[in-house]
């Protein structure tokens, strides 16, 4: 598939891409749990001395643990897996504020029987939660926190879906709305619509403000066409 041009969708002029599967991330992305993480967020923060504002500009898109190595750079990683345990399981027994993103669960709909997989930072007991919580179907094919060895912006997670789906990585294209999941989603070698006002500045191949913006459709020979429109500004 010839490669795409890097496009924002920032007018009413549509930006037409195609792919073969979709790999979806979940936090910001399909779902809006931006409540629970913050609340859970600032108050680690607090908690380690930290300035709940700079925490939370690293926290998105990365494994809990990922995000604690960044913010204390000397404590011993077996420490921030031990406190990244407590913390899932608190973000899961906490669903008060999560909501579908706009415009989700038509396109949930739509891609319902067309190749697809969720791609998360979350484990499996996380995205089960949230997803239920945002009345959203869960995709058969997901790649959860236990799937990988590494957190994005390593490129893992997105390559193990695109293989699971049979999908070569150039043919699928990545929903993302983190500077880690957008630079994961690129450095699997995918291309990348960023969703909602955090991507824009990370570079993804297009953008729109949610799914609303996202229309889908099939070709006559089964690949998969997206057609995003936003208003103009």
């Amino acid at each position: 598939m010839p490669a795409s041009t890097t496009a924002t969708a920032t007018t009413t002029t549509p930006v037409v891409l195609t792919a073969k599967a979709l790999l979806l991330d979940m936090d910001g992305t399909i779902v809006n749990s931006d409540a629970v993480v913050e609340r859970c967020w600032r108050e680690w923060a607090v908690s380690h001395g930290l300035d709940p504002q700079e925490a939370l500009k690293v926290v998105h898109g990365r494994q809990g643990y990922a995000t604690m190595a960044i913010l204390l750079p000397e404590r011993p990683m077996e420490l921030n897996h031990a406190e990244n345990a407590v913390m899932l399981a608190r973000e899961t027994a906490d669903t008060d504020g999560v909501v579908p993103i706009g415009g989700a669960a038509a396109f949930m709909a739509a891609i319902a029987d067309l190749p697809h997989a969720l791609v998360t930072s979350a484990d499996a007991a996380l995205a089960t939660a949230r997803m239920t919580a945002a009345a959203l179907p869960m995709p058969a094919v997901r790649v959860t926190a236990e799937s990988v060895g590494a957190s994005k912006p390593d490129p893992e997670g997105f390559l193990k879906g695109a293989a699971e789906l049979g999908v070569d990585p150039a043919d699928c294209l990545v929903f993302e709305d983190s500077a880690a999941g957008i630079a994961a989603g690129l450095a699997a070698g995918m291309r990348v619509i960023g969703i909602g006002p955090r991507a824009a500045a990370h570079g993804p191949t297009a953008h729109v403000p949610d799914l609303t913006s996202v229309h889908v459709a099939t070709t006559p020979d089964g690949a998969i066409h997206l057609t995003l429109t936003t208003p103009a500004a």
